[in-house]
């Protein structure tokens, strides 16, 4: 796992060093969702274009929040999944999805598996490096 240089030991000046830019969130949020290939992930109401996708896919990856599987060989495609350190990142997502619709006016309602999920339901599953449980499915 690379880190980037940190500012300090600050644990929220840290946090941000790794996921502080416009787009992480925004993708760990979407992986969430159930999105996971790359078509998918740009196709979001954001609007995030393909060179800043791919950089940040490839961010997420080097920090341990996500990896990346082939789903198909000719011509070569991924899968982008959380891992148990990318999973565990739900509380902080929920909070700010929280704060936000409490403090600014007409956001989305928060879905139920969204809202009432917990990290663990979202850890990979064992022996798939990274292919989540899905709490959306049943």
């Amino acid at each position: 796992m690379v880190y980037p240089q940190f500012r300090s030991p600050c644990p929220v000046a840290s946090a941000l060093d790794l996921v502080g830019d416009k787009w992480s969130l925004v993708v760990l949020r979407t992986i969430f969702a159930g999105r996971h290939r790359y078509n998918e992930l740009a196709d979001i109401t954001e609007k995030i274009s393909t060179n800043i996708l791919a950089d940040r896919l490839a961010r997420l990856e080097e920090y341990g929040l996500i990896t990346k599987r082939a789903y198909q060989h000719n011509p070569e495609r991924f899968e982008y999944h959380l891992t148990e350190r990318g999973a565990d990142f739900l509380p902080v997502l929920q909070q700010l999805a929280i704060w936000a619709r409490e403090h600014i006016p007409d956001r989305w309602s928060l879905p139920g598996w969204f809202a009432e999920g917990t990290a663990r339901q979202f850890y990979p599953e064992p022996g798939t490096e990274g292919a989540a449980l899905n709490p959306r499915a049943g």
